[in-house]
């Protein structure tokens, strides 16, 4: 009965002589790393790029698209952006846009849960995920007094397919029960991000 099963499930379900590569592993930022993105973010250069895409990122909310593009995600549970690689970023700036907005959050209060980096094959292609994932505090409310959830968990990638850098993208998405407060609006994270610069 059991080979029977086996040879059907082996008709719907053809096997692949390859797999496709999966693999998740954490990793942290290396002292050098921090390092090198404490010098660079007070150079001229980050001051560009962040204002560079805070405009762009505005000009989206207007209907403009500008260089580098800027994706927007709109909706009642969860609100971002994401913003390609194209001039002028390089593989080393755009690294460093993506952990300096990793260190803007935690200058906003948040808590870094985790940092991992997937490795997936897709179609001949390796996609290469570095995600941090950002939460509020834990907090003991008061009698009373809601939990605040500051903006929501907030994720942030960055992607890179076949070495190439591919896109950033930060996601906050609320909580949507009775015991926490409204989370404070998506534009107030964005000034908050973007503040400095």
């Amino acid at each position: 009965m059991s080979s029977f099963l086996d040879d059907l499930f082996k008709k719907v379900f053809k096997p692949s002589d390859k797999s496709p590569m999966r693999l998740k592993e954490n990793f942290v930022i290396k002292e050098i790393e921090q390092t090198d993105l404490d010098l660079w973010i007070e150079t001229e250069e980050s001051a560009q790029l962040f204002a560079l895409v805070y405009k762009n990122y505005h000009f989206k909310r207007t209907g403009i698209n500008g260089r580098p593009q800027v994706h927007i995600f709109d909706s009642p549970y969860a609100n971002g952006f994401a913003v390609t690689y194209e001039n002028p970023f390089n593989a080393k700036s755009f690294s460093r846009l993506f952990l300096a907005f990793s260190q803007r959050l935690l200058a906003l209060g948040y808590e870094q849960v985790s940092l991992d980096r997937k490795f997936e094959e897709i179609n001949d292609q390796v996609k290469v995920t570095e995600k941090f994932y950002f939460k509020p505090p834990i907090q003991l409310p008061a009698e009373g007094e809601l939990i605040s959830q500051l903006y929501g968990n907030v994720s942030l990638e960055k992607v890179t397919i076949d070495n190439e850098p591919s896109y950033i993208k930060l996601l906050a998405t609320v909580y949507s029960d009775r015991l926490y407060q409204d989370a404070k609006s998506f534009d107030q994270l964005m000034d908050g991000i973007f503040e400095k610069y």
